[in-house]
């Protein structure tokens, strides 16, 4: 901590505004709001590139929704088809790297069928250490259990962040600011614009578990070769829901895990007690999700335990730190990923990641999925760029896309891309001068694909087209 306080306006939220100081606890290059896929991406890269950089995270690990939440796959990285025998892989960069380093760890399983594409799911343990790791040997520097609380914006540029931990309040001034915290955080509390799902509805949360105990030669033996519930299964479920089971999914999905004997599962959904969907930045529906989701987690178990064969003896081993969260707000960017570039696979001259996830919509009693048959659509760089604001950007889930190609766009694969594409951008930027909005998009590109990514190198002309649209 150093020995120099910062005035800072604090906004009461009630009309009226307080002038107070703090102490500076450090001043960046880069700081980073959250270490989830996005954020470990980000951090790693811009240290790599010689950036003094600093990461913020709740917790007291990096994981976000993969680790704390236990959604436990790497999706986004297969290609899906009809006739999908064997994975083909079309997402590389820092996914690849991140997934290689859990597979030296013994940590993530064999590409696994997920209907018409494949997933790989893996050991949220080691995901935390090798994230430390990379983290550590890029030489970022970290503050675990610390939150932001407040953003210091001067005439719309942002300057710094307020945080919190058990430490007291502190000031951390920042030449650029990479938005990981998957809510848009940052960018809300700067006075940035963002929306709610489709009219404010999003996708439900929902609460992972763990069986541990299971005779799993049994099990993929009569649940077959797709981690997507065969037809006897969802029958038995609205069986065991008329005779008094909680189990308001129908249609649930389980992986086989790196452990021997154990099971990851993704059942359950999370409304209010009268049937509302629910906002989780709100903490009273957080609470109710995490109270519901542990209750109708014992539910799942108990009809796995009696009805799948080899569950017999299972038990729950764990389950999420926290629920799964798959949206909250969705910031304004100067370009957004529109329903129909992921229905139409479309390409861009602006790509900074390929994805062919399929529309994955959780907001009503079973998923629904649209799938991307061997193709992909291309996220624009724009879409991690906020329509208002100089010297932030976004990284995850957060970026700036519709309801349903959000769906599609939010999955881990992904994320890690958005956050290498943002570590890239803010490199460039720092080095040039130049917002991010008016970065050539052709440079980002050439040091991505240098770092591994499959995009395609684009023509200055398609480049100079692109940024004509915006």
């Amino acid at each position: 901590m150093t020995d120099i306080s910062v005035e800072w306006r604090l906004n009461l939220g009630l009309g009226g505004a307080a002038i107070r100081r703090f102490p500076l606890l450090d001043e960046v290059d880069v700081a980073v709001v959250g270490a989830g896929a996005a954020g470990v991406a980000a951090a790693t890269i811009a240290a790599e590139a010689g950036a003094r950089v600093l990461v913020i995270e709740k917790y007291g690990f990096a994981g976000g929704a993969a680790v704390a939440g236990l959604s436990g796959t790497i999706c986004g990285m297969y290609l899906a088809s009809e006739d999908a025998r064997r994975p083909e892989q079309v997402v590389h960069g820092f996914t690849e790297r991140f997934a290689a380093e859990l597979t030296s760890r013994g940590g993530l399983t064999e590409p696994q069928r997920y209907g018409k594409t494949f997933t790989a799911a893996h050991d949220p343990l080691m995901w935390r250490e090798s994230a430390d790791g990379l983290l550590t040997g890029a030489g970022a520097r970290i503050l675990f259990h610390t939150q932001v609380i407040d953003v210091l914006v001067e005439d719309g540029y942002y300057r710094g962040l307020l945080v919190a931990s058990n430490a007291g309040v502190g000031v951390i001034r920042a030449a650029r600011i990479i938005d990981a915290s998957g809510d848009g955080a940052v960018v809300a509390r700067g006075g940035g614009d963002y929306h709610f799902g489709a009219d404010g509805r999003i996708q439900n949360p929902t609460m992972f578990f763990r069986l541990g105990n299971v005779d799993t030669e049994r099990f993929w033996a009569a649940w077959g070769d797709d981690t997507i519930s065969p037809a006897w299964v969802t029958e038995a479920i609205d069986d065991a829901r008329a005779g008094g089971f909680d189990l308001p999914r129908n249609k649930i999905w389980i992986f086989a895990t790196s452990r021997p004997r154990e099971l990851l599962v993704n059942a359950t959904r999370l409304t209010a007690p009268d049937g509302r969907m629910l906002n989780v930045i709100d903490p009273a529906d957080f609470t109710l999700a995490e109270i519901g989701g542990r209750r109708q987690v014992r539910d799942y178990a108990r009809f796995l335990c009696g009805t799948v064969p080899g569950c017999a003896d299972a038990f729950v081993v764990d389950t999420g730190v926290e629920a799964g969260i798959r949206q909250t707000r969705t910031v304004a960017g100067v370009q957004t990923l529109r329903d129909s570039d992921v229905v139409d696979g479309t390409k861009r001259a602006d790509s900074i990641c390929r994805s062919p996830w399929p529309i994955e919509l959780h907001d009503g009693e079973k998923p629904r999925l649209h799938w991307l048959l061997d193709d992909y659509y291309d996220v624009p760089f724009g879409a991690l760029v906020p329509e208002r604001g100089e010297n932030v950007i976004v990284a995850g889930r957060c970026l700036s896309a519709e309801h349903q190609a959000l769906a599609s766009a939010r999955v881990t694969a992904q994320c890690f891309e958005y956050g290498h594409a943002a570590a890239v951008a803010t490199v460039v930027s720092l080095e040039t001068g130049a917002a991010y909005r008016d970065l050539d998009v052709r440079d980002i590109q050439t040091r991505m694909i240098a770092n591994g990514s499959a995009l395609e190198p684009v023509t200055a002309a398609a480049a100079y087209s692109e940024r004509q649209e915006l």
